[in-house]
């Protein structure tokens, strides 16, 4: 899953069309998907977005690591591997 891309400190505001939007401008997107806390359904400020390819996404990953969207500096990486606790 070298394709799935990390974006952290994200404004509670900012929705899936606005991440979709902004990271189509490295390629395509196959999927943007906000973290929401379960109880509130608040955002938790980050989410992940899944590129069409790596090479999109190691673009994506230049292109928005540190932009500034809702006046907040983005963290845009790979996302790692999800660990699954016993």
């Amino acid at each position: 899953m070298d394709n799935r891309v990390y974006v952290g400190n994200l404004a509670k505001s900012t929705t899936q069309e606005e991440l979709n939007t902004l990271f189509a401008q490295a390629g395509d997107v196959a999927a943007v998907e906000i973290i929401k806390d379960r109880d509130s359904g608040q955002s938790k400020g980050f989410a992940f977005v899944t590129m069409v390819s790596k090479e999109i996404a190691d673009k994506a990953v230049e292109m928005f690591n540190t932009y500034t969207l809702a006046e907040k500096e983005l963290k845009v990486n790979i996302a790692k591997p999800r660990v699954e606790h016993a």
